[in-house]
């Protein structure tokens, strides 16, 4: 009977994860995370991941800043408190482009890192989850699960995994 449990790979070379990460999900086993002390090229395209969605974040925070920047300043400059300075328009766009500007970067970044956070669930108050002891130090992980455990474990083996260990998945209790 086939069973679903997840297993950790560690990895002492970079080519020979992003290796296993292909090899694993060409053998119809799921990906469930890798964990590496750098940037890895090609690991996005061997993990099937999408393109990130956070360029569109960072457009609608910067679209927000800049509308709320030219609000305030319309609103304070030409609707409430209108002051007639050598005869220059209360509605002068040159005048409003610095702090439009600064608000644009300014709610784009803050959109941003907040929405990194929150996908990521890295809030305030969450504790680390690292499934093996100096992952991201001196060494790479991967988490797979599906089909036969063993299965997957020897094939972890045979892509050069220094060390295979069982993961419980979250509501199956412990072995």
């Amino acid at each position: 009977m086939p069973s679903s449990e997840r297993v950790v790979a560690r990895f002492a070379e970079p080519e020979r994860l992003v290796d296993a990460v292909r090899k694993v999900r060409a053998r119809g086993f799921a990906v469930r995370d890798v964990y590496a002390p750098f940037p890895l090229h090609g690991l996005d395209e061997a993990m099937g991941l999408r393109r990130s969605r956070l360029g569109i974040v960072a457009f609608l925070g910067g679209l927000a800043g800049a509308l709320s920047a030219i609000a305030l300043q319309v609103g304070t400059a030409v609707i409430d408190w209108p002051i007639d300075v050598g005869g220059k328009p209360e509605n002068s766009a040159l005048a409003f482009l610095p702090i439009t500007f600064e608000l644009t970067i300014l709610f784009s970044g803050l959109a941003t890192a907040a929405a990194f956070l929150f996908t990521n669930r890295l809030l305030p108050g969450a504790s680390a989850r690292m499934p093996l002891a100096g992952v991201t130090d001196d060494s790479f992980a991967l988490i797979a699960e599906g089909g036969y455990a063993e299965v997957l474990r020897d094939l972890l083996f045979d892509c050069g995994a220094r060390e295979v260990r069982d993961l419980t998945p979250p509501g199956k209790g412990s072995r």
